[in-house]
């Protein structure tokens, strides 16, 4: 199995992230935008929601996560390769690579109780390493393809974490980069901007073990760039061929790009 630098350590080993001075992390939620936010409050907030993750996801989503998780393993072409999934969560996407072909996984995720759920569960041939996307401990050209679900917003300099990405990639291989992004039709756009911030936060309620972090999931959404702008993210950190897949009427955007 790939491991990752000594200096790094595996799960139950990994110290948390500290708060940057000054912050309050019981509770409180990272900045929505990309400007001011800060990794210590992302980790608390995820860490706040493993217990209930899975079915929050599964509700909100009414079912369509594990088709998003289908197609994201899917553009990565994971047959034969070995692949990172980065901000894994609980592992879900990670399982699904293996279920598609890859021949080793590992999932790297801020939060060290989503890695401890997913851990928990038993799968022998997923490696989990407790790490941030900005920095990560893996040598040049490790892996085949990266894949990145619904995590990359909540990065606090995500144009770092794509070169992290192009840096660990080999040549010729994958990025895959699933996020949430505005419905292209303007009248489903407002449907489902009234669902993000009236009837989500509602539902977190009763589904999530933390419903403010739902809050949260709503406005970064909403603050969130245009497919054009990732798109050149992915052409600028060195990835060519940059394609992008629409799923569910524009909910959610998964854009692929191969290693120059």
């Amino acid at each position: 199995m790939l491991s990752p630098d000594p200096e790094t350590a595996v799960l139950r080993h990994r110290t948390a992230t500290s708060p940057s001075p000054g912050a309050t992390v019981a509770g409180s939620l990272p900045a929505a935008g990309r400007e001011g936010k800060d990794a210590a409050l992302v980790q608390a907030m995820f860490d706040r929601v493993a217990p209930r993750y899975d079915l929050a996801n599964a509700a909100l989503s009414f079912g369509q996560d594990a088709h998003w998780r289908r197609v994201t393993a899917g553009a990565a072409r994971p047959a034969d390769a070995c692949v990172l999934d980065v901000a894994a969560g609980p592992g879900n996407v990670a399982v699904e690579l293996l279920r598609q072909g890859a021949d080793e996984v590992v999932a790297l995720d801020l939060s060290f109780n989503m890695l401890a759920e997913g851990a928990g569960r038993g799968h022998d041939r997923i490696t989990w390493v407790n790490g941030d996307a900005q920095a990560l401990p893996f040598p040049d050209e490790s892996f085949d393809a990266v894949t990145i679900s619904f995590g990359l917003r909540n990065v606090p300099d995500p144009q770092l974490a794509l070169r992290e990405f192009a840096r660990v990639t080999r040549p010729g291989g994958r990025v895959v980069v699933c996020e949430f992004a505005n419905p292209t039709s303007p009248a489903f756009r407002t449907v489902y901007r009234r669902y993000l911030v009236g009837a989500l936060p509602q539902l977190a309620r009763v589904v999530s073990s933390s419903a403010p972090a739902y809050r949260y999931l709503a406005d970064s959404i909403l603050a969130w760039p245009d497919r054009a702008s990732i798109a050149g993210w992915l052409s600028t950190a060195g990835f060519r061929e940059v394609m992008v897949k629409d799923l569910a009427f524009g909910i959610v955007a998964v854009h692929r790009g191969f290693r120059a």
